[in-house]
């Protein structure tokens, strides 16, 4: 049993680290899903709807995207499906969740890794002129 529980632990970092790890980052991937032409800020949330600090999130996104209307576009990627997980991987993501923000030409500006609550989010977003 002893010998057994390193080997899982050993097992499972290797699946975990080979699922998001990546020489490659794509971080215009979020542009192909069509931007408002006058958004500042593209707001990327990568998670899972089956990940607790990741559904905290989703509140905080819908608020932002509401109250920027037309200066921002959300995206919202979940790593647990096969999409998700090339995007996750295009996007080097280590933990979920992760929140990317890019500027207006598809730039990341600023990263975040964990929960971030709305504030932070605004700051952010501030970076780059929303208002």
């Amino acid at each position: 049993m002893k010998r057994r529980l390193p080997l899982f632990i050993l097992a499972v970092a290797a699946l975990v680290l080979g699922i998001f790890r990546t020489p490659a980052v794509d971080l215009q991937n979020a542009f192909a899903q069509g931007k408002p032409a006058d958004a500042k800020v593209t707001f990327v949330e990568i998670g899972s709807v089956n990940c607790i600090p990741c559904r905290a999130m989703q509140p905080i996104m819908k608020e932002v995207e509401e109250e920027f209307k037309g200066q921002i576009k959300v995206v919202f990627y979940d790593v647990w499906t096969p999409k998700g997980k090339a995007d996750a991987a295009k996007y080097n993501i280590r933990v979920i969740p992760t929140q990317v923000f890019l500027d207006k030409d598809g730039k990341e500006y600023f990263r975040h890794e964990g929960y971030f609550p709305k504030e932070g989010v605004v700051q952010a977003v501030r970076m780059q002129g929303v208002r």
